[in-house]
């Protein structure tokens, strides 16, 4: 099958977004498929084979973040180069609704289009304000994917239409089988994410490090991304700032080697999330799991069996759930084997043949099927109408 991937956001800019993309196009790849990857990308930009740049991206505001988007008259020049280049029997579009290359993808494209709804802002006015200009593009999807029940709900109630759930996907054996680095081990916190990104949370964790470490002054704090590291530390007590140890950004290998390595996990992310990919990393590899109740993340941690959860914004409650757990270590090893368990639902090997059955469905189309299966099953995954 030939398979074109469209990707929103500025490939040099990493992302949980971009970071799906390429596992499934890699995993369809590993399967023989053809598969081309459109995306925004720098001029200096390394990219894999399979990757074609559609220019450079500009900074955009976007669900609470900055996002690295591209469009205008040259974006759409490329998007109907690559689309009569590629003669794909599928084209996958990535947030479609965003103002990037999968809007222009979904006005220009014929034939079948699949597209991956990631966002969950049950708020969004200004997808609301946009539901008309979208609406003649979105009418043109033939079946749609959400990545977790959140973001179908942000679908639903600004968009119409539904969605078949299909979860972000993880190479769980790449995680669980990383050796762990001996100089990260030993009473550390990891927290991976932009330093300088609000939502992400680390201003939270930032606060609740005092009390942790009146309790535990042995313990380590592990930050992997990129920001500004001095403004992070600037409210910490100067003689706690040397418990704090910034990596920058790191490459996919260390990132399984960090979360093989940490005692603990902190996701305190605040807010924007609908589904949290770092989390079944973090499972993945075998790290005990403290997150925000956010609910997407709660959805993740299968109602908190697979992982701590605390109140979103509060550090005294981050601070006393992590002092809790880093004294108890049968807790963090039920965590261990509950998360290693649970993280197996989100194998490329279950997510990308769940995807592929849609692909297959919208490229053969469902003319056999008696009219009451197909009414019921172009139900389930928010088919167009014919």
């Amino acid at each position: 099958m030939r398979i074109g991937i469209v990707c929103p956001y500025s490939w040099d800019v990493p992302g949980g977004v971009q970071f799906h993309i390429r596992d499934l196009a890699e995993y369809f790849i590993r399967l023989g498929h053809e598969v081309s990857v459109l995306a925004p990308a720098d001029d200096d930009t390394p990219l894999p084979p399979y990757v074609v740049s559609a220019g450079r991206a500009v900074p955009v505001p976007y669900n609470g973040s900055v996002a690295r988007l591209n469009f205008g008259f040259l974006s759409a020049a490329r998007v109907r180069r690559w689309l009569h280049d590629g003669a794909f029997d599928v084209v996958h579009i990535h947030e479609p609704t965003s103002p990037s290359l999968g809007l222009l993808t979904c006005w220009a494209a014929q034939g079948p289009i699949v597209a991956t709804f990631h966002t969950s802002n049950p708020r969004s006015r200004a997808m609301i304000a946009a539901y008309a200009i979208l609406q003649a593009a979105l009418e043109k999807i033939s079946a749609r994917i959400a990545v977790s029940e959140y973001a179908r709900r942000t679908l639903v109630e600004h968009l119409g239409g539904d969605a078949v759930v299909i979860p972000n996907g993880v190479d769980v054996e790449f995680f669980a089988k990383a050796e762990p680095n001996p100089e990260w081990q030993g009473d550390t916190l990891g927290f991976i994410g932009r330093i300088d990104e609000p939502r992400k949370g680390l201003p939270v964790l930032m606060k609740a490090l005092p009390k942790i470490l009146a309790a535990r002054p042995q313990t380590r704090l592990l930050v992997a991304g990129r920001g500004d590291e001095e403004a992070a530390v600037e409210d910490l007590p100067e003689e706690l700032r040397s418990r704090v140890q910034f990596l920058g950004m790191i490459s996919d290998e260390d990132k399984a080697r960090f979360l093989r390595s940490v005692d603990l996990y902190i996701a305190p992310n605040t807010g924007g999330e609908s589904f949290g990919i770092i989390l079944v990393e973090a499972m993945s590899a075998g790290a005990p799991v403290l997150a925000s109740d956010l609910d997407a993340f709660v959805q993740v941690l299968d109602q908190g069996a697979a992982g701590e959860v605390f109140a979103n914004e509060d550090a005294d409650a981050l601070a006393d759930a992590a002092v809790r757990l880093l004294a108890d270590p049968e807790r963090l090893d039920e965590l261990r084997e509950r998360g290693s368990t649970h993280v197996r639902r989100f194998d490329w090997s279950t997510v990308g043949a769940d995807i592929l059955s849609v692909y297959e469905t919208v490229t053969t189309g469902t003319a056999a099927v008696a009219t009451d299966e197909r009414t019921g099953f172009r139900a389930r995954f928010g088919l167009a109408r014919d």
